[in-house]
């Protein structure tokens, strides 16, 4: 049966424009980084992007490397894509990165220009696209002057095959460097992509008041600190969860007895707010005006729902903001 979308679904999404572009975001947008691979099971990845599309979920973020194998993620999307949505496909916000390893030999990584173009070809070719909305530089390279790297980010937009331009992973400085370098050559950057949560706060020793200043927007990955921020590692670790894979890179040494009983408290909190962990996680992170967005991974079309509820309840008092601090800082 052909797939049509809810005439409806737009009606509850909230839509925040992207730094001081013309873009504007779902405030929940759907990342495939997990359970979108090649190891998973094709109709339950096609589920869960038909339901976040249905959700008023406009954006689609990937990166070459995702999947695993790698490069498998943006295969998948592109079947899905391909054989369901695409009518729909100027509705769509569709990202990819390139940064980490694909191919072997020295130019199948990094930040070159050899690679970065060449990761372009290969995304849009496994995705069936002509172009991307965003393409991210995904980490800053030690090895390569920013100019090269950002200099191949602008020759993508001017070849047609992206929209925009973003970072992810890269410091306060670097992205302040970045950015002029991008505005020097007509290319602004749009959007910086960085891990974010209430357990990973980096990004507000300095960066977020780069992204103001510059008029970058922020995306947030990991906001729910790859699934701890949920009720699944509540009473220790189940079998299906990140955790126990030997994959990816939430480790079962990390989900601690210590941070468990952090996680109950915070339940708690939530479960007073009328919502789940995971919901004032992500209202959290949104309580910012710097963040455009949040990313969200899952693995059931039921997790995408819930996340969406979020956005029914964003405001969090200053007594609940003082409340989680406390139970973090224990």
């Amino acid at each position: 049966m052909a797939y049509t979308p809810t005439e409806a679904r737009y009606e509850n999404m909230k839509y925040n424009r992207c730094g001081r572009s013309g873009l504007k975001l779902p405030a929940v947008s759907l990342g495939l980084w997990h359970n979108f691979g090649g190891v998973d099971t094709l109709e339950n990845s096609r589920e869960m992007i038909h339901r976040a599309f249905d959700l008023g979920i406009t954006h689609f973020d990937l990166a070459n490397n995702y999947g695993p194998p790698a490069g498998s993620a943006e295969e998948t999307f592109g079947k899905v894509l391909a054989q369901d949505m695409a009518a729909y496909r100027d509705e769509m916000v569709i990202s990819t990165k390139a940064g980490y390893y694909m191919w072997p030999g020295p130019y199948g990584e990094w930040g070159s220009r050899k690679y970065v173009l060449a990761s372009l070809d290969q995304s849009l070719g496994r995705m069936g696209l002509d172009y991307v909305d965003i393409f991210y530089s995904h980490r800053p390279d030690p090895d390569t002057p920013l100019e090269e790297t950002m200099g191949a980010l602008a020759t993508a937009v001017q070849q047609g095959k992206a929209l925009y331009v973003g970072l992810s992973n890269y410091s306060a400085e670097q992205t302040k460097r970045s950015a002029a370098i991008l505005k020097d050559l007509g290319t602004p950057c749009l959007i910086h992509q960085p891990r974010y949560s209430i357990l990973d706060r980096w990004v507000e020793d300095g960066l977020l008041d780069v992204l103001e200043d510059e008029g970058i927007g922020g995306i947030a990955f990991c906001p729910l600190a790859q699934g701890l921020l949920t009720k699944k590692y509540l009473d220790g670790i189940p079998e299906d969860s990140r955790a126990s894979k030997p994959w990816g890179f939430l480790k079962e040494e990390t989900v601690t007895d210590e941070l468990i009983g952090k996680m109950r408290e915070l339940n708690d909190l939530a479960a007073g707010r009328g919502q789940s962990l995971a919901q004032l996680a992500l209202a959290w992170v949104l309580k910012d005006r710097r963040m455009t967005s949040v990313l969200i991974g899952a693995s059931r079309v039921e997790q995408i729902e819930e996340n969406v509820k979020t956005l029914d309840n964003l405001e969090l008092t200053d007594d609940e903001l003082k409340k989680i601090d406390s139970i973090l800082a224990k």
